[in-house]
């Protein structure tokens, strides 16, 4: 794109859009973003709630940076926000992000405090088709499979659907060369997600620094140990597999 070229690790040939996601393809992403106006892109991530505070209600929050897309800075800023460069979100922006995707496109008010009634039905959104999100649910899935970048996330007995991130730092108002944040978001069981967690090494040390190899394996024991203690039903057990059971078509509660 002009002067300016977007680059993957390695050179994946020709993928499909899971393939995309599983390999964390920024030319596969800012290739499908560029298929679509600017102006569709932004809006979802508004819708999401990306640039805005979490409502929560603690001092001291940062709505992050989200530019109007007429700001963007032509074709190379509209592949960038594509896959994670020219806006900023702070950790709980990402996790709000992701409950959209395990409640199937219906974005709720967030809390830090227990709810002890059930939310309104006024208070829910849908920003997201159903439709949709279960499909990009099961693309996710193949990220955390052994072909995807976060392997290292899984969780045995439970179906895991996340996505790895690596990003420059910014320092002085510039992208650091060699200073990272290392992230993994995801939510499980897949099939009827309970739970969204989003581990990120800040400065990850050492030789490794992808979010593939420093945050996913934090991610699968600690998300592993939570599901324990809440005693959630597997969803991905050896005799389910025998039997035929498809823990998908179940109710959510």
């Amino acid at each position: 794109m002009g002067r300016n070229r977007v680059r993957d690790v390695h050179n994946y040939g020709l993928i499909d859009v899971t393939h995309v996601l599983s390999k964390s393809s920024n030319v596969g992403t800012s290739k499908i973003a560029l298929s679509l106006p600017a102006e569709r892109l932004w809006k979802v991530y508004r819708e999401i709630g990306f640039g805005s505070p979490t409502g929560i209600g603690l001092i001291g929050e940062q709505s992050g940076v989200l530019r109007h897309f007429s700001k963007w800075g032509g074709e190379i800023g509209h592949a960038n926000h594509s896959f994670g460069y020219g806006f900023s979100v702070n950790m709980l922006q990402l996790a709000q992000a992701y409950t959209v995707l395990a409640a199937d496109g219906v974005r709720r008010p967030l809390t830090i405090l227990k709810r002890e009634q059930p939310l309104d039905p006024s208070d829910e959104r849908r920003v997201l088709s159903a439709r949709v999100v279960r499909q990009v649910r099961a693309m996710m899935e193949e990220a955390v499979s052994r072909k995807g970048t976060g392997f290292k996330a899984s969780v045995p007995g439970y179906r895991v659907a996340g996505k790895t991130g690596t990003v420059h730092k910014i320092i002085h108002g510039r992208y650091a060369s060699n200073r990272y944040f290392s992230l993994f978001a995801g939510m499980v069981p897949a099939s009827n997600p309970r739970l969204v967690m989003v581990i990120i090494i800040d400065e990850p040390k050492g030789k490794a620094y992808y979010g593939g190899t420093v945050a996913a394996p934090v991610f699968g024991k600690t998300m592993g140990e939570v599901l324990r203690i809440l005693n959630v039903t597997p969803d991905d057990l050896p005799s389910m597999k025998i039997a035929g059971v498809t823990p998908a078509m179940e109710k959510k509660p």
